[in-house]
């Protein structure tokens, strides 16, 4: 399984893969996990 690291950056959360490249944002935690099942579902 893939490691994802999510960072709050000035009240938005971002997240990276496990090399550091940048994926996406969201305006919230729950938001950002929401959208990585979806992400990683779809580079399943």
């Amino acid at each position: 399984m893939a490691t994802y690291q999510l960072r709050n950056v000035q009240g938005h959360i971002q997240v990276y893969d496990r090399q550091g490249n940048f994926l996406f944002s969201a305006d919230s935690e729950r938001e950002a996990r929401e959208e990585l099942k979806d992400y990683a579902e779809s580079a399943a």
